[in-house]
This record gives structure tokens, C-alpha cells and sequence, in this order.
């Protein structure tokens, strides 16, 4: 089974300080914070514009995780994000759960349209465990879409600055 979220975020601001803010390190341990992250580590090689690669590890604490969740996840769990942006408007977003039986994939784009940007993301989530996986890959993308939610919230403050 898969399960597809599609979520949109919007910025007052053109594309390219849009795709700077992506790439700046700074913003994304900000984002970490703001997603409770009770340790990270954000790597980024290139910049935007040119081809970059960013990988993000964090830990989270799972205490909003519902019981049945809890069993397979535990009290804390660790993610691995990693975006490969060929190009200024385009990327590709992997994320792995080490040791869990969950991943995502999909794409990130941006497009401007009179000095706002729309960052659309665009998730497969796969979680392979036979009678509840249905019922964890909803609660991934639910978590998924709160820490998206927090991303942008994070992302609209940065840009104000």
C-alpha cells in the first residue's frame, strides 16, 4: 500500500530567496527546533542554482504518537531526510526511518507568480507491515503535513527577517 500526500506552502517572496532559504543550514536547524527535534544534523553540499544535495537527521520524541503507533516506532525515532535539487525550482525528497519498516519519496517544486512562491510537495508513503501498515502510512502523512505546517510558519518568519 501507498499513500500519497500532496501539500502546498506559500511565501511572500520570489523564487530565488525562496530556493536561499532552503539551502541555507541555518534555516533548517531552525526547522528542526520548530518540528521538536531533540537532536539534528543538517548537512548541505552546493548551493541552489547549481546541482545540491541536503541531508537532515533528526530525533524526535514520539510522545504524540497514537498506542498502536508506539509498538512500532517507540518513544523516540530517528528520520533522514535528503533533498537533491538538479535544478533552482526542482528537487527530489527522500525520507527513511533507520530501523523502521516506513519511507517517503517525491518531489518538491517551486513556482513564482507575481513575487510569490509555492513551494508543492509531493510524498509517497510506504510503510511495509501487513494489517496496519494502511493505518500508519495515514498517521506518517498527518505527521508529515504538522511538520510541513511548522516548515512554513518557520520559513515565513525567516523570510520577514
Amino acid at each position: 500500500m501507498t499513500k500519497r500526500l500532496v501539500h502546498t506552502m506559500t511565501y511572500d517572496a520570489p523564487v530565488d530567496a525562496v530556493a536561499a532559504m532552503l539551502a541555507d543550514p541555518s534555516f533548517r536547524e531552525e526547522v528542526c527546533r520548530n518540528q521538536r527535534a531533540t537532536s539534528y544534523d543538517v548537512r548541505v553540499e552546493g548551493s541552489h542554482g547549481d546541482p545540491m544535495r541536503l541531508r537532515v537527521e533528526m530525533t524526535q520524541p514520539t510522545d504524540k504518537v497514537p498506542s498502536f503507533a508506539k509498538k512500532v516506532v517507540g518513544s523516540s525515532t530517528t528520520i533522514v531526510l535528503t533533498e537533491t535539487w538538479p535544478a533552482l525550482d526542482r528537487g527530489e525528497l527522500h525520507i527513511e526511518i533507520p530501523g523502521k519498516p516506513g519511507a517517503m519519496a517525491g518531489t518538491v517544486v517551486l513556482e513564482e507568480s507575481g513575487g510569490v512562491t509555492t513551494e508543492t510537495v509531493t510524498l509517497d508513503v510506504t510503510v511495509r507491515i501487513p494489517l496496519v501498515g494502511g493505518k500508519i502510512e495515514d498517521l506518517l502523512a498527518q505527521l508529515m503535513g504538522s511538520a510541513m505546517r511548522a516548515e512554513e510558519r518557520t520559513g515565513k518568519a525567516y523570510l520577514a527577517r
